[in-house]
């Protein structure tokens, strides 16, 4: 069969046999588009398999008259969306983060952070859970981004934003106790 009828047959069937004959001759260009894109070879293989996976659904729902041409614009859309995406993800600012701490730095009222303030914190950061303690202190003390924060823990990007938006939320509680 040919393109037009191994994608007719798919989506009357839904048979994957065919979308994979279908696809597979474009796999190593659709590799090479997702690595123009992400600049990484593991996350451009991981695109190419998104992809197949989300071509599962679409193709039973949209008409597609040239495929290679549908196929190249669809993996860049997706590439794109992906970088934007990491984009929000490692976006952080720690200026809003950090405002009520600075202020309390800066200011010269009896707001003043004093020694026993910082001995306060540090006590409270050593009262969290491990993995809270670890992200509240690369976060805030080392102002490392998410990502980093994950490189160098090996947690998943979600558990990091849970452990500090917790680790924070304790820390507060913490802090108006003592």
């Amino acid at each position: 069969m040919n393109e037009k009828e191994l994608l007719h047959h798919y989506r009357q069937t839904g048979n994957l046999d065919s979308l994979g004959k279908l696809y597979s001759p474009y796999m190593s260009l659709l590799y090479g588009v997702c690595f123009k894109y992400l600049q990484d070879a593991e996350q451009s293989q991981d695109a190419v398999m998104q992809i197949f996976d989300e071509l599962i659904v679409k193709l039973r729902t949209h008409e597609v008259d040239n495929f290679k041409s549908w196929l190249y614009v669809y993996a860049r859309n997706y590439c794109l969306m992906q970088l934007r995406k990491d984009k929000q993800i490692t976006k952080v600012d720690i200026e809003d983060n950090l405002y009520e701490s600075e202020q309390k730095l800066s200011s010269k009222d009896e707001n003043r952070w004093e020694e026993q303030d910082f001995d306060k914190l540090e006590t409270c950061i050593a009262g969290l859970a491990s993995e809270q303690a670890q992200c509240i202190r690369l976060f805030y003390l080392e102002q490392k981004c998410y990502k980093d924060i994950v490189d160098l823990t090996g947690f998943e990007l979600s558990k990091v934003k849970s452990y500090i938006q917790n680790g924070r939320r304790n820390l507060k509680i913490c802090m108006e106790k003592k």
